[in-house]
């Protein structure tokens, strides 16, 4: 059996109540949210439109909610990791501020492994995982003298293209 250990910051993984003790943690975190806000344990994200000056000034009112939020339960926000992304053509791409510091625009970010730009245009991330998979199957075509499908078929189901559902890690998420 472990022995105790004091855990004095974050979720101790593998926990069992690790989820259960984050949700209820965070469980008040969108208190008098007006715009979309979606929480993680490593991660939370403001969403809102932002088509007219009301809604510019709804995502400070909650960047300003939020600060207030961290601050009264004593947590911090890395504020270095904070990006803007702005989305859409016609958009005015306003600044925004999280407490007494301004948020970094940012070009594209990554998100569960997907890079997201505001265009929400694939084409780089479609080439990224098309050369990762020529990688792999460079590395089979050298490691591998049989050209027989018997052979190739498995090795290109297990490692280039794995079953729905399942991460690779070379490749990330399944597309």
């Amino acid at each position: 059996m472990s022995k105790w250990r004091t855990v004095t910051s974050g979720i101790p993984q593998g926990s069992v109540l690790g989820l259960a003790l984050f949700n209820i943690f965070v469980g008040n975190m969108d208190s008098g949210i007006e715009c979309t806000l979606s929480k993680f344990p490593d991660n939370t994200k403001l969403c809102g439109v932002v088509d007219t000056l009301e809604g510019r000034d709804a995502i400070q009112r909650d960047l300003e909610r939020l600060e207030r939020w961290a601050r009264a339960n004593r947590m911090e926000f890395h504020k270095a990791k904070c990006k803007v992304l702005h989305m859409g053509r016609c958009n005015p791409k306003h600044d925004y501020r999280l407490g007494k510091e301004w948020i970094e625009s940012s070009p594209e970010e990554k998100d569960l492994g997907v890079l997201i730009d505001g265009k929400l245009n694939m084409s780089w991330q479609c080439a990224l995982a098309a050369q990762k998979a020529n990688r792999v199957l460079g590395c089979i075509k050298i490691s591998v003298t049989s050209r027989s499908r018997e052979v190739i078929l498995p090795l290109y189901s297990a490692l280039v293209r794995p079953p729905p559902g399942v991460l690779h890690p070379a490749l990330g998420p399944p597309t």
